[in-house]
């Protein structure tokens, strides 16, 4: 590989930009091709495989063969609210290679006690949800049921990439945040995106079954797409 190359991929991985590697079989070449390029290339649809999946391996295209390897940035998990559905999503997130980070303003929750060795930022999610780099590998759920901290944490990620947004809460309440927002002035498909009441429809009771359901939601969305039945 020559060192040019090598350069473009460090820089992508310093941006957190998921790129892939392709090179041809046949002749060496090499070529680097974004995510967001990657629609319109050649290899369109082997490529959308690959960064769904992490899914890097030869494949055979208009008579030539490639081997495509994946770069994707690590997964990111950004828990709004230091609750007791949040210790026990936690270890799920990291078994599935997610560095997780919890923000809640209420110190009383926030505490290194209840969550040791997790990134912590005891402020409103205004303060911290900027330098956060809440980018297309990053998923973010609000837990905290109260609109003052959560819909700060939404407009925040609304105005992301985040591939998964989701937010706790009935459908009633959801109803309510959805009219709140529309006030705002976020229009029908920005509020589409984001995933309420929370988490696949398991019939989940009690903070473990609930954490289960939305990890399983936001894998369903990291592997298949937001609009997957």
């Amino acid at each position: 590989m020559k060192r040019s190359m090598l350069a473009k991929l460090r820089d992508a991985r310093e941006a957190r930009m998921p790129v892939a590697l392709i090179s041809d079989i046949g002749d060496g070449t090499q070529r680097l091709v974004s995510r967001k390029e990657a629609p319109a290339d050649s290899l369109a649809e082997v490529l959308d495989r690959g960064f769904r999946f992490d899914e890097s391996g030869v494949v055979n295209a208009g008579g030539r063969e490639y081997f495509i390897n994946i770069y994707n940035p690590p997964l990111k998990l950004v828990l709004i609210g230091a609750v007791h559905i949040a210790q026990t999503l936690i270890p799920m997130a990291r078994l599935l290679g997610y560095r997780v980070m919890v923000v809640d303003p209420r110190g009383a929750f926030a505490s290194p006690e209840r969550f040791p060795d997790v990134e912590m930022a005891a402020e409103w999610p205004d303060e911290v949800l900027p330098k956060a780099g809440l980018d297309a590998r990053t998923a973010i759920v609000l837990l905290t049921h109260d609109p003052k901290i959560d819909d700060l944490a939404l407009m925040a990620a609304l105005a992301s990439e985040c591939f998964y947004i989701g937010a706790l809460g009935s459908k009633r309440t959801h109803a309510q945040r959805l009219e709140r927002f529309r006030g705002r002035g976020f229009d029908e498909q920005q509020l589409a995106r984001i995933h309420a009441p929370i988490g696949l429809d398991i019939g989940a009771r009690g903070a473990p079954e609930i954490a289960a359901a939305i990890i399983a939601e936001i894998t369903k969305v990291l592997r298949r797409g937001a609009e997957a039945p």
